[in-house]
């Protein structure tokens, strides 16, 4: 019942931004820029909060306990683990933003900084890390921990509710469907929003290299076809389709990147590197709680609150997908291989890309910023036409756009089908070709009608709602784990006992 009312409201949604996109664009903004002014101290807290507990839990004593039995083997290679995380977890947001947002930044600083100045390109380098370095997977990886914790230590299902159940509060437990139904709704709509906004650097990617027409037309195409890719890899399961476009996807990835670290400005892209890591270390908890309450500026509410919220709003489905492929490992394995791995991965690309686009905007007068003003989608096509093998290399990012986008797509109808189907692991073909169609209807739809970026809005609106949810999940995780690391420890003291006996006879 609870995933037909979610449908429902789905799909009045849709029909509101068809028949009224102009309107629902402007509710949903106001309704946005009321929420980050009102509560953007509420993300700041939570989401730090989140890094320091998802920090201490990995190296306590409860870093050890395994998801799943004491013996379990994990059910993936550490290699296709983190290849399949990392590809539902930002894989378009990476390729899209690896040259705009650093761009973007230094002609728009953060409050206090001199656009277009040494300065500000610091400045943009060390945000681009902050916004997705282990913050946003910190979120991520907390929120899947619940999840796995209770699915492959407690027995129970793959559902936000059944980490929510376990509170001794009779009012938290009776709305556990409305957790369920926020986790569907923020999937669906983050991933439709994602989805078109993969079709906009697709389409941008092909009017590079073969001068596809951009337009609405192209895009529609391209969502088709490529939701028929993606849908295919959803049914064929995680252990085939969704792995091996990971893996496909992370090899590509790294190739795209290894040919602009070595045709572009190499010991800059290094010095970039070695910089912004020490920057964003010695300023890791001014930026966590920065805000601007004497300043008119709303630069952190428009960037770093923005991304708050919106890993926020991802996380119940990327925490569903990696706690699905996750089984078998301890938490402390679980915590580094989902936070800094893919975050030193994320560092090392925004250096490259972000790196190699400042050098050029910077010293050899490439006008990139130009670019960014004009369409965010063609920043990092624009950088490939000034460099050398820049055709070839807008094929390639052209390539692993398309892939990332599947793997995202695919990742979601699994996880909309598990959570549709009362948390089943493997839901039926059926279900996943319902999600799949669904989900690709609704990124039409909102494009046609102009609505992207409101439905982007409209994802955001769901986050303030489930950041709740995951205090309580944090709460839950906490008591759990006291229980278990409590219960172990008595089944050690008796078995020692028990061994003191044998010996005294």
């Amino acid at each position: 019942m609870q995933m037909l009312c979610s449908a429902g409201f789905i799909f009045l949604i849709v029909l509101w931004g068809i028949i009224a996109p102009s309107n629902m664009a402007s509710v949903f903004t106001t309704l946005l820029a009321s929420l980050t002014r009102n509560f953007g101290w509420f993300y700041l807290w939570v989401v730090l909060g989140l890094v320091l507990f998802a920090a201490y839990v990995a190296f306590s004593r409860y870093g050890q306990l395994r998801l799943g039995g004491e013996d379990e083997e994990p059910e993936f290679s550490m290699s296709s683990w983190f290849a399949m995380l990392f590809a539902a977890g930002m894989g378009i947001g990476l390729v899209f933003w690896g040259v705009a947002e650093p761009v973007s930044h230094y002609v728009t600083a953060p409050p206090g900084i001199t656009a277009g100045t040494p300065e500000a390109a610091n400045a943009a380098m060390r945000y681009v890390f902050f916004h997705w370095g282990i913050h946003p997977w910190a979120v991520y990886s907390v929120v899947a921990l619940a999840i796995a914790f209770f699915q492959y230590r407690r027995g129970g299902n793959s559902l936000i509710s059944t980490v929510t159940d376990s509170l001794p509060w009779r009012p938290v437990r009776a709305m556990s469907g409305l957790f369920n139904g926020l986790a569907v709704v923020a999937t669906a709509f983050g991933v439709a929003a994602s989805l078109g906004v993969g079709a906009l650097q697709i389409n941008s990617g092909l009017n590079a290299v073969f001068g596809l027409e951009i337009g609405p037309a192209s895009q529609v195409a391209i969502i088709l076809v490529t939701a028929a890719m993606f849908i295919g890899s959803a049914v064929s399961g995680v252990d085939k389709g969704i792995q091996f476009l990971s893996n496909l996807n992370i090899r590509v990835a790294a190739l795209l990147a290894l040919a602009v670290f070595l045709i572009g400005p190499t010991v800059a892209i290094i010095d970039t590197l070695t910089n912004t890591l020490g920057s964003y270390a010695s300023e890791f908890v001014r930026m966590s709680l920065r805000s601007t309450p004497f300043r008119d500026s709303s630069w952190v509410a428009n960037w770093t609150i923005f991304y708050w919220a919106w890993w926020i709003a991802w996380s119940p489905f990327v925490g569903l997908f990696i706690a699905r492929v996750s089984r078998g490992r301890t938490i402390r394995e679980f915590i580094v291989g989902t936070v800094l791995a893919p975050s030193l991965a994320a560092f090392v690309w925004f250096s490259i890309f972000g790196g190699t686009a400042l050098h050029m905007e910077i010293w050899q007068h490439v006008p990139l910023s130009e670019a960014v003003k004009a369409d965010v989608a063609t920043a990092l096509f624009a950088m490939f036409d000034a460099m050398p093998f820049g055709n070839i290399m807008s094929v390639v990012a052209t390539l692993l756009v398309v892939v990332f986008f599947v793997t995202s797509g695919d990742s979601a109808v699994l996880v909309l089908g598990m959570m549709s189907r009362n948390g089943d692991p493997n839901p039926p073909t059926r279900t996943k070709l319902i999600w799949g169609a669904l989900i690709a209807g609704i990124a039409i739809s909102l494009l046609l009608a102009g609505g992207i970026d409101a439905v982007q809005t409209a994802t955001i609106l769901f986050a303030l709602p489930f950041a709740l949810v995951i205090v309580l999940m944090v709460i839950a995780l906490w008591r759990a784990l006291r229980e278990e690391w409590l219960a172990e420890a008595r089944r050690e003291r008796e078995i020692r006992r028990k061994m003191r006996e044998m010996a005294s006879r």
